[in-house]
């Protein structure tokens, strides 16, 4: 049975249609993680999913049961906000105990179920103090701990990180891996941060403009994007993107054109005719830097980070700029002239609509 499921949710504000006929399920125990750039309705549907914003149309399932005009507090969901949303009159243990008491648990089971979870999460020992004794990461545990004791069918998560520094972004990212990975709860995750929906998702949703661009694992997504935009949200640095033209085909090969007499073939087969307009997208780290052969380009800036470098190029008849993972023992420099290969089997073409087009690859020429 699906944990959870929305067939055709739809959310409008007046006028303004902001989710646009959402379809989705999820098993019980996946962690999937909602992205995308701000106002392509991630929150709202998250929002929607808890029961704090109405559904316009649609239908939506927890464990089971129709819950689509049901209050938030029938709905078997814990929430956790970007906010954290403490009591600061309250201490941690009246914070994590507050939603308990109001269902008339028994003080001796309250008790136990609080001690147990603040063992779970490490905060054992800030069960007396009030809020505002607590770093942003503690609070963060409480805000955690007081959603575990309600033992949800699923766990909504808004954000939780984005108000933490980065090295504790990083520590609390290990730590609700392993809490998922402990309680094998349901947990849905709201992120603008492509580390987090990478490292910590079973699947990520990817959304844009109030419509699901693509649903898979981080790996699916990252090396098969369904288009243009899935491909360039997707990676740090984004995708490389080049402007071309189809300028020979034949059955098992495509010869494009980058433009300043710069031609390209590939084995592959494609849907696009001659003429037609394209995009080729590469990875950085996929990018063959040489000395002597491949697409010559000059080196417009430089990005040494001890580990890696990052070059940005410049190539002829291009607009865009390439990026390209380097080796930071070389002593690049800014205008230097070098030659890149474009490795075929890592390509990804792209039509004038942005969709992927064309079979994989496996070698090219020049």
């Amino acid at each position: 049975m699906a944990a959870l499921e929305l067939k055709k949710i739809r959310k409008s504000f007046g006028d303004t249609t902001i989710l646009h006929g959402i379809d989705l399920q999820i098993k019980d125990g996946e962690f999937v993680v909602f992205v995308g750039p701000s106002g392509c309705g991630k929150s709202t549907l998250l929002r929607s999913i808890a029961g704090l914003e109405d559904i316009t149309n649609g239908e939506l399932f927890i464990a089971g049961k129709e819950v689509s005009h049901t209050s938030p507090s029938e709905r078997g969901i814990a929430m956790v906000f970007q906010n954290y949303a403490l009591y600061p009159h309250m201490n941690v243990f009246e914070n994590m105990a507050f939603g308990l008491k109001l269902s008339g648990m028994e003080k001796e089971v309250i008790k136990k179920t609080v001690e147990q979870v603040a063992k779970t999460l490490k905060i054992e020992n800030l069960l007396e103090r009030k809020p505002k004794a607590l770093s942003g990461g503690q609070r963060q545990r409480v805000a955690i701990g007081r959603a575990i004791v309600r033992k949800p069918h699923v766990f909504l998560f808004d954000e939780p990180l984005s108000n933490l520094d980065a090295s504790l972004r990083v520590q609390m990212r290990l730590e609700l891996a392993n809490l998922h990975r402990l309680l094998g709860t349901t947990m849905i995750y709201v992120t603008h941060d492509q580390v987090e929906a990478m490292t910590l998702a079973d699947r990520i949703v990817v959304l844009n403009a109030g419509r699901i661009e693509q649903i898979g694992t981080p790996l699916e997504l990252y090396q098969h994007p369904l288009n243009k935009f899935v491909a360039g949200f997707l990676g740090s640095p984004n995708m490389n993107f080049m402007n071309a033209t189809v300028w020979q085909k034949s059955l098992d090969s495509v010869q494009l054109n980058l433009g300043a007499d710069c031609f390209f073939t590939l084995p592959i087969t494609t849907t696009l005719s001659v003429n037609d307009a394209m995009t080729i997208g590469i990875r950085p780290e996929q990018v063959v830097l040489h000395s002597e052969h491949g697409l010559a380009a000059t080196i417009t800036a430089v990005e040494n980070l001890g580990d890696v470098s990052y070059l940005y190029l410049q190539i002829a008849g291009q607009e865009q700029t390439l990026t390209v993972r380097a080796n930071p023992e070389k002593k690049w420099q800014i205008g230097q002239n070098v030659f890149v290969d474009l490795n075929a089997s890592s390509l990804q073409l792209f039509d004038s609509r942005g969709d992927f087009c064309g079979e994989r690859m496996h070698k090219s020429t020049h």
